[in-house]
C-alpha cells in the first residue's frame, strides 16, 4: 500500500525456434516487464520482428484498425470480450465489416473535401460577380492578357491608370478591378495594380456568367451536404454496432503485434536467444509454471539494493515500478503519476494523497452547497460513455471526493452558496443551536493552540479569521514533517540512518525547532532573538543541515556553508505558503457574499419591482456560477501546488520507471486488468 511493488530479475533462455511461444507465455502471464538487450557481444545480436505470414496479416490488420479508431473514436461500456469472441470475429465476417466502415469514411472524407472545393468556388465567384462579366472573358486569351485584382481602392482606379487608360480596357466594381491589356503593356498595368494594392484574383474554370455558375454550384453543394449527412449517419450507426468490437480486435491485435516485434528486445544467437526482465516478486512462482517445459532456463532473483552510498560508481539497473493501491484509493495515482512514477522502493503517497487532497481542496472552498453540485457533476459525468477510460473514471471518482470534502468542511462553516445557515432564516439553526452547546473541541486546542473559536460552526472569515490563520500554519507545519518522516525512511532505506539523520532529520530538527520557538514568541514567553532551546535546536539543525549537504549531498564544505542558512529559509517560506488556504479560501467566500449583497437582497428587498427583482436574480445567478469555476479551480490549483511543491519536495524522486508488462493491460479483452 505505503511501497512500490517488489520486483525480482528474470532470466530466461530458449531455443530460437520457441521464441514465440516463449514470448506469448510471457503475455498470457500479464507480469513480465521486458528489458532491451544492449550488452552487445561478438556472436550475440538483437533480434529482428517475427516476420511470417500470421504476423504480415496481423501487421496489415492493425493498420485497418488503427485509421478506424482515429476516426471513429469509439467506446466501450458493456464490457470486455473473450479471447475466443475475438478470434470468431477476425476469423468470420469483421474484416469486411471493417472494410464497410472505413469506405463509409472515405465517402465523408471525399465528400467533405468537394463541399470545401465548393465553397471555395463559391466565395471566389461571389467576389467577381460584382463586375458582372463572363468568366471566358476574364481569363484572357493569346492576344490579350486580363488581370483581375481585389483593392480597397477601387473607386480611385482610373485616377491611377490615368493615361494608361487609352491602351486597356478597365472595368471596376466595389473592391474589385478587372483590366485587359495587350502583352506590350501588362508591365505597366501590374504596377498601377501594386500601387492600388491590388492582390491576385484566379479564374475559376467554369463557364458562362458567375451569376450562373454560382446557380449551379450551390445545386452540387445541395446533393454534397445531403451525401455528406448519410456518410455521417452510416458512419455514426457503424461505431454504435461496432464500436465495442473494434476496441476489442484493436487491444487483441497490438498485443499480437507486441510479440512479432519483442524480438528486436531479446539476445539472440543463431541457436538460441535470452530475454532478461522484472516481474513482480509474488508472481515468481506463477512465471515459473507458464515457462516450464518451454524454456530451457527459467531463474527469478529477488532484486536487493545494496547500494548504501552516494554516487560510489556502483551502477545496478534498477526494476520498474508497479504501484498496488486498493480500488478506493487507486484513482489517486493519477496525481502521483503528475510528477513521475516514485523511485523504486522509495515510499507510494497515494493513500495518503487520497486523504489529504481533498481534505485541504475542502478546507479552501469550504461551502456544502457547491460541494454538493461539485460532487453530483462527478456523478453526472459518470454516467458519459467517456467515463469507462481508465483516466478519465480516476478523475472523475477524484471529483467526487473533492465534492465530498467540500460539504465535510462546509457543514463545518456553516457555509452554502455563500450563504451563513446558522441564522434565524435558516432550516439548520436549530442544528447549529445544538452544535454550539453541546460539541466543543478540546481544551488543548484553545489552550495550547491558541485557537478560541472552539466550537461548530466555525466562522472562518468573520469570528474564527485568526484561528483559520493558525489552522492553516499548523497544517503547514504537520504536512511538512510527514514528508520529512517519509524522506527519512527512504533515505535510510537506500543509504543508512546516518544520511538519513543528516539529510532529512537536520530539517525535522529545524522544522520543530523554528515551530516551537516562534510560537513562544507570538504567545509572549520570550523575544524573537531570545536564547532558548528550540532556537538553539534551530541552530543545531542548521549545523547537521550543513554537513548533510557538504558531505552527503556533495555540495562541498563551501557549497553547505552558503546553501545550509539559505536553505532554511526556504523551509520558512515553504511553511508561509500554506497560508494560501486560509487567503483563497476567504476570497472565495467573499466572492460568494458580493452576490447575496448585490443579486440576492436586491431581489428580496421589501417594495422591489420586477425590474429589480429580474436583475438582482441574473446578478446573484452570474456571481455564483463565477464563484463555483472559481471555485472548481483555483482552490484544486492551490491545493496541488502544495501537494507537489511544499510536500512531495521534502521525499519524491519522480524518475522512476513504469512497469509496463508485454502486452500491457487489457481493457477490452480478457486478460490481465
Amino acid at each position: 500500500m505505503f511501497d512500490t511493488v517488489a520486483m525480482s530479475r528474470l532470466a530466461v533462455a530458449a531455443p530460437v525456434d520457441r521464441m514465440e511461444e516463449v514470448l506469448r507465455s510471457c503475455m498470457k502471464a500479464g507480469c513480465v516487464h521486458v528489458e532491451t538487450y544492449s550488452n552487445f557481444e561478438d556472436g550475440i545480436n538483437v533480434g529482428s520482428a517475427i516476420s511470417t505470414d500470421d504476423a504480415n496479416e496481423v501487421s496489415a490488420m492493425l493498420s485497418k484498425v488503427r485509421a478506424a479508431m482515429s476516426a471513429f473514436n469509439p467506446v466501450n461500456v458493456d464490457g470486455p470480450l473473450s479471447a475466443k469472441q475475438v478470434e470468431e470475429l477476425l476469423n468470420g465476417a469483421f474484416p469486411e465489416t471493417l472494410q464497410k466502415g472505413l469506405d463509409a469514411l472515405d465517402v465523408q472524407r471525399d465528400t467533405e473535401a468537394e463541399i470545401g472545393h465548393i465553397e471555395e468556388q463559391l466565395h471566389l465567384l461571389g467576389r467577381l460577380q460584382p463586375l458582372g462579366m463572363e468568366l471566358d472573358l476574364l481569363k484572357g486569351s493569346g492576344h490579350v492578357e486580363v488581370y483581375v485584382a481585389e483593392t480597397p481602392k477601387a473607386s480611385k482606379a482610373r485616377s491611377v491608370f490615368g493615361d494608361l487608360l487609352q491602351k486597356v480596357e478597365l472595368m471596376s466594381a466595389a473592391r474589385i478591378v478587372a483590366v485587359a491589356c495587350l502583352p506590350g503593356d501588362s508591365a505597366e498595368v501590374q504596377m498601377a495594380l501594386g500601387e492600388l494594392g491590388g492582390k491576385a484574383v484566379q479564374i475559376p474554370t467554369i463557364e458562362g456568367s458567375p451569376a450562373e455558375a454560382i446557380q449551379g454550384l450551390k445545386g452540387r453543394l445541395e446533393k454534397a451536404e445531403a451525401t455528406l449527412e448519410a456518410a455521417v449517419a452510416e458512419a455514426g450507426k457503424w461505431v454504435e454496432v461496432n464500436g465495442r468490437n473494434l476496441l476489442a480486435v484493436h487491444e487483441h491485435l497490438a498485443r499480437e503485434d507486441e510479440i512479432f516485434t519483442a524480438p528486436t528486445q531479446l539476445a539472440v544467437t543463431n541457436q538460441a536467444f535470452a530475454l532478461d526482465a522484472w516481474v513482480p516478486t509474488n508472481k515468481e512462482g506463477q512465471i515459473k509454471s507458464a515457462l516450464k517445459g518451454i524454456a530451457s532456463h527459467v531463474e527469478v532473483e529477488a532484486f536487493v539494493d545494496d547500494h548504501h552510498g552516494h554516487d560510489d560508481g556502483h551502477h545496478e539497473p534498477t526494476p520498474p515500478v508497479a504501484l498496488e493501491n486498493g480500488v478506493v484509493s487507486k484513482p489517486f495515482e493519477l496525481m502521483v503519476d503528475l510528477v513521475g512514477r516514485p523511485t523504486y522502493g522509495t515510499f507510494d503517497p497515494t493513500m495518503l494523497m487520497m486523504i489529504t487532497f481533498p481534505m485541504i481542496y475542502g478546507l479552501i472552498l469550504g461551502d456544502f452547497g457547491y460541494g454538493l453540485i461539485i460532487l453530483l457533476l462527478g456523478m453526472w459525468l459518470g454516467t458519459k460513455s467517456f467515463a469507462v477510460d481508465p483516466v478519465a473514471k480516476n478523475g472523475i471518482t477524484i471529483l467526487k471526493w473533492m465534492g465530498v470534502w467540500c460539504i465535510i468542511w462546509g457543514l463545518l462553516f456553516a457555509e452554502g452558496f455563500g450563504f451563513v445557515w446558522d441564522e434565524a432564516w435558516s432550516p439548520l439553526d436549530g442544528f447549529y443551536a445544538w452544535t454550539y452547546e453541546n460539541i466543543e473541541f478540546p481544551a488543548f486546542v484553545a489552550n495550547t493552540l491558541n485557537m478560541t473559536h472552539t466550537h461548530i460552526p466555525f466562522h472562518r472569515a468573520t469570528g474564527a479569521l485568526q484561528d483559520y490563520v493558525l489552522l492553516s500554519v499548523y497544517l503547514g507545519v504537520v504536512h511538512i514533517m510527514l514528508g520529512f518522516i517519509i524522506g527519512f525512511v527512504n533515505v535510510a532505506r537506500a543509504h543508512g540512518i546516518v544520511p538519513a539523520f543528516f539529510e532529512k532529520g537536520s530539517w525535522m530538527i529545524i522544522l520543530t525547532g523554528g515551530f516551537f520557538h516562534i510560537y513562544g514568541f507570538l504567545t509572549g514567553e520570550h523575544e524573537v532573538f531570545a536564547a532558548t532551546a528550540p532556537g538553539f535546536a534551530v541552530l543545531v539543525g542548521v549545523v547537521c543541515l550543513i554537513i548533510g549537504l557538504a558531505i552527503f549531498e556533495k555540495f562541498g564544505w563551501a557549497g553547505g556553508l552558503i546553501m545550509g542558512p539559505i536553505e532554511t529559509f526556504g523551509l520558512l517560506a515553504n511553511t508561509l505558503s500554506y497560508l494560501r488556504v486560509m487567503g483563497v479560501g476567504v476570497a472565495g467566500v467573499k466572492i460568494a457574499e458580493v452576490s447575496i449583497t448585490m443579486g440576492w437582497e436586491m431581489m428580496t428587498a421589501s417594495g422591489a419591482g420586477v425590474v429589480e427583482i429580474l436583475l438582482g436574480a441574473i446578478l446573484f445567478l452570474f456571481i455564483q456560477v463565477f464563484a463555483l469555476a472559481l471555485g472548481l479551480l483555483s482552490p484544486s490549483i492551490h491545493a496541488a501546488r502544495l501537494h507537489f511543491v511544499e510536500w512531495m519536495g521534502k521525499f519524491y524522486d519522480g524518475s522512476g520507471r513504469v512497469f509496463t508488462p508485454l502486452g500491457g493491460r487489457t481493457l477490452h479483452t480478457e486478460g490481465q486488468s
